[in-house]
């Protein structure tokens, strides 16, 4: 298994009517794949957040590989 950074991302006005993007959650899962890691962590933020579905909090999610040094 790999581990992976999951974050949950939102846009959101910030100051004089701009967009930007928010992180509004950042998870550590361990997964075979990325599509397992999003299933994972999709699941232990509506956990953590009291949600019935992701997408409440956030427009979208970034899965990276989680850099380790060796």
């Amino acid at each position: 298994m790999s581990t992976y950074v999951v974050r949950f991302m939102k846009d959101v006005l910030g100051e004089y009517g701009r967009q930007c993007e928010v992180c509004q959650g950042t998870l550590e899962v361990d997964a075979a794949d990325e599509i397992e890691a999003t299933e994972r962590a999709k699941a232990k933020f509506c956990e953590d957040q009291a949600l019935h579905h992701w997408s409440l909090h956030a427009d979208r999610i970034h899965v990276k590989p989680a850099d380790f040094p060796s």
